[in-house]
């Protein structure tokens, strides 16, 4: 890509050209006019790994560990290193830019893409997002800081409006956008508005938060692109700010815009800033050495898998460990229990889905510990819709997986030509960008066949979920039709429908052959749904198994094991994009399982896999618990290195754990209603609220166990010229190699204007050391930053005069051995700004 200068190339185009600049011209790519030298644009989501530019059979990628996971680390510099991986794999999918880092808040454990974002505090997600943007950035490859700002549930998304008061939008949830882009450097290239509206204006086109706020408070120059299909009218958005209206072809950007532009109603010098930052946002991209529409590859390297590998063994959090049953003993006979266990559950739904290089399974990664292989039973089922197909079936080569054949005609033309094949792994297909030329409309179809060999005889059941028409046949037997009726469902961003379910008997030793017919998208006869390209399609089965008679032989075989290990929690299924949580609640009758399980063999870890808090009713019974999370492509490796002690665990819990999703502070306000949700929590969600409230949680935020014990002392705390040091000396008092995360809090020791936290979360670093071993750790603050609350009668920061407690901790559940110090505020003052 050539250098290109923005000043002149400006003053050369078209009006007609510029307004065809301001919108994308597919789903991934922006426009190219070659006869300016401007090229087009490759975007690509996302938050935990590079897709490319395909949802269906894209180029396999590195996944990283989910946003709470990578939040859980505390380590700045890793982040960092896992951005300069995430920069290299853009260029390796022909990509300029990043959808992504996600830093939105989590009000609830119940958000549908909470799992994306970095945590529950605007510090430790915004220094998380800074280190990600730096490292991304410093590749060229630009990125993207997500959802701007108070894009926190998933319940009517595009049609809710966020009422929130000023004081909590910039304490919470505007300012892991404002530390991002303070500590970025150069600042991040792009900022995505959110779905929703605040206070009354959809953030796409509110010129408070995209001019006011964003570019002339905090001084930052960059493009704004609204989220997918987010953008709402043509004149608004472009006078309040939004650059880049995304995808493409565009809704609003075209020949109304020109005649708006026209007529005045958007003014020429307001649509040439639009352009202008389109401009430089080419010309920033321009430093990745991506060409326009370069080949998509795969860069599945040996450092690779062991950052991932390093990540999720940092991002693991050992929660519970009595009687040190863990690390676990490598040659005692051992027993794997959970629906988790045999799938590698490395993302969570919607944008950040992704087909991986390989991804390890926890049985798998057990199993290369361990002399001697683990028993294994399911123990219950995790899924809300049937397990994906795919990985039980084989495709007519003999291969893993099902084959796809695409057609023009019906199944009832015959010998109808075949347009091209496939063979798939994973059974959920999104065919929104699938494309190929020798179509001839929008109206096609396809085969999926595969066949499995039944190993006992049973009841399989089989599932369809699709946007457009599907039969599913055993055999040549219809099991299920999703075509003749269709109900709408809320998969595939509620395009689809609901899974249509079908049963059927097997004999073991006998082979079935599962064949599915398919018809694109024109052919729903769901109402009012928004139909984007060729469908979608989800084929799922499992067998069907009594589930109090699985729990009995779940505890029987844990009863004769020396140890066990329970694989449990959620999945895509349950935390995806498009879809709010209904309850904290674990799929049942897990609940039931896992307390069997330990009532049968207390050396039990139970290992929890989720990207939000779930409920843990028997979390008192348990010996040992880990939350796992959403590892990515070495999920399985990682759970396995932490279980027996190869890696010793050193993450710390980016959100707080309630015990139940009603002690949350936005239980009764976490749904749209009358088109809008009221934060009537204000500032105080996460550990804010629990701490001010004095509402205990299961765990707090912050915390984390070792396999090692670690010492603070020698507290140091200066102030001079609005900057603020911190320093401590830690010791590794246990006898392994580990690593522990010093967390500094700041709380207000008089009594404010207005109410406070108990204490806020301000810096932190993690350090590395060895048995016995000292090290002092800094962290440094800025003043204004560290004592500063928003004064909405000034609609200014506020650091009021008077004394401020500084408390050093490993978790925000302050124990005794936590370290306290102070510093003074002379003089109350008011600032803005970064």
């Amino acid at each position: 890509m050539a250098d290109i200068d923005v000043e002149a190339v400006l003053k050369k185009l078209t009006i007609s050209e510029k307004v065809l600049l301001l919108s994308g011209t597919d789903f991934w790519h922006t426009l190219s006019l070659p006869e300016h030298g401007i090229p087009a644009l490759r975007l690509s989501d996302g938050p935990n790994g590079v897709r490319g530019t395909k949802f269906f059979n894209g180029t396999p990628a590195a996944c990283f560990p989910c946003g709470t996971a990578l939040g859980s680390t505390f380590n700045l510099p890793l982040l960092q290193q896992a951005g300069v991986t995430m920069g290299h794999e853009a260029k390796a999918k022909g990509a300029h830019c990043i959808l992504g880092p996600t830093i939105n808040m989590q009000r609830s454990p119940l958000g549908g893409r909470g799992f994306e974002s970095l945590g529950e505090d605007p510090v430790l997600a915004g220094l998380g997002a800074a280190a990600l943007t730096n490292g991304i950035q410093s590749t060229g490859v630009q990125a993207t800081l997500k959802h701007f700002v108070c894009n926190d549930q998933e319940h009517r998304r595009n049609a809710v409006q966020a009422v929130v008061s000023e004081r909590a939008l910039r304490e919470i949830y505007a300012l892991p956008f404002q530390i991002a882009i303070k500590e970025s450097s150069p600042h991040p290239g792009s900022v995505m508005t959110a779905y929703n509206g605040v206070n009354g204006v959809y953030c796409s086109e509110s010129e408070k938060l995209l001019e006011e706020m964003l570019r002339r408070e905090w001084g930052w120059d960059g493009l704004v692109m609204s989220d997918w299909y987010g953008t709402y009218t043509t004149t608004d958005a472009v006078n309040a700010g939004l650059d880049l209206e995304m995808p493409g072809p565009p809704r609003f950007r075209g020949e109304l815009l020109k005649f708006n532009v026209g007529t005045d109603k958007v003014k020429e010098h307001v649509l040439d800033e639009r352009v202008r930052a389109m401009l430089k946002f080419v010309k920033k991209c321009a430093a990745s050495g991506v060409e326009e529409g370069a080949e998509e590859r795969e860069e599945d390297t040996e450092e690779t898998r062991e950052l991932l590998r390093r990540i999720g063994g940092e991002s693991l959090v050992l929660l519970k460990n009595e009687g040190d049953l863990l690390p676990l003993k490598k040659n005692k006979k051992t027993v794997v229990i959970g629906p988790n266990a045999r799938v590698a559950t490395y993302h969570g739904g919607g944008s950040a889905s992704l087909a991986a290089y390989y991804a390890v399974t926890p049985l798998d990664g057990i199993n290369s510990k361990l002399e001697t292989s683990a028993e294994y039973t399911v123990g219950s089922y995790a899924h809300k819709m049937l397990p994906l197909l795919g990985y039980e079936l084989k495709n007519a080569t003999g291969q893993q997986g099902i084959t796809m054949d695409v057609y023009n005609d019906s199944p009832e033309v015959k010998d109808r030509p075949k347009v091209e094949s496939f063979n798939l792994l994973k059974t959920e297909l999104h065919l929104v960008d699938y494309y190929n030329k020798k179509l001839k409309s929008d109206l096609w179809y396809a085969d999926f066949e595969g066949s499995f060999v039944a190993d006992e005889d049973c009841t399989w059941e089989f599932g369809l979920v699709v946007c457009g028409t599907a039969k599913l046949f055993v055999n040549g037997e219809l099991v299920v039709d999703n075509a003749t009726k269709q109900r709408q469902g809320e998969a595939f961003y509620g395009s689809a429908t609901v899974e249509e379910r079908g049963f059927y008997k097997v004999k073991k030793g006998e082979t079935y052959n599962v064949k599915v017919e398919f018809a694109s998208a024109v052919t729903s006869k769901l109402q009012d749904q928004n139909i984007i390209g060729g469908g979608s399609l989800r084929i799922g089965g499992c067998k069907v198994i009594d589930a109090k008679q699985e729990i009995a032989k779940a505890a029987e075989l844990a009863k004769r094991a020396d140890q066990v290990i329970i694989c449990a929690g959620l999945n895509a299924d349950w935390e995806t994009e498009g879809n709010d949580r209904e309850n904290m609640d674990l799929p049942a009758p897990m609940d039931d399982m896992i307390a069997a399980v330990l009532a049968a063999n207390p050396n039990t870890v139970v290992v929890m896999q989720s990207g939000t808090p779930v409920k843990m009713p028997w979390a008192d019974q348990a010996t040992a618990i880990v939350q796992a999370w959403y590892g990515g492509n070495e999920t399985g490796n990682v759970i396995a290195d932490v279980l027996f002690g190869d890696t010793n665990p050193s993450g710390k819990l980016s959100l707080s754990f309630p015990k139940r999703v009603q002690d949350n502070p936005a239980f009764l306000n976490f749904r749209a209603e009358g088109g809008r949700t009221v934060y009537g929590e204000d500032i105080y969600i996460g550990y804010r609220y629990y701490e001010f409230a004095e509402r205990e949680v299961l765990f707090p935020f912050g915390h984390g166990l070792s396999y090692t014990t670690f010492e603070f002392a020698d507290l140091e705390a200066t102030e001079k010229d609005g900057k603020l040091q911190v320093g401590v000396t830690v010791k590794n008092s246990g006898k392994v190699k580990g690593a522990e995360v010093v967390q500094v809090y700041v709380a207000p020791n008089q009594r404010a204007k207005v109410n406070r936290p108990s204490k806020e979360l301000k810096g932190f670093s993690k350090v590395e050391l060895g048995p016995g071993e000292s090290k002092k750790v800094t962290v440094d603050l800025e003043t204004k930053y560290a004592a500063s609350y928003w004064d909405e009668d000034r609609n200014k920061w506020c650091a009021e005069k008077g004394q401020y407690d500084i408390i050093v901790s490993n978790s925000s559940a302050v124990s005794e051995s936590a370290l306290r110090s102070s510093f003074a505020v002379e003089e109350t003052f008011w600032w803005l700004g970064l």
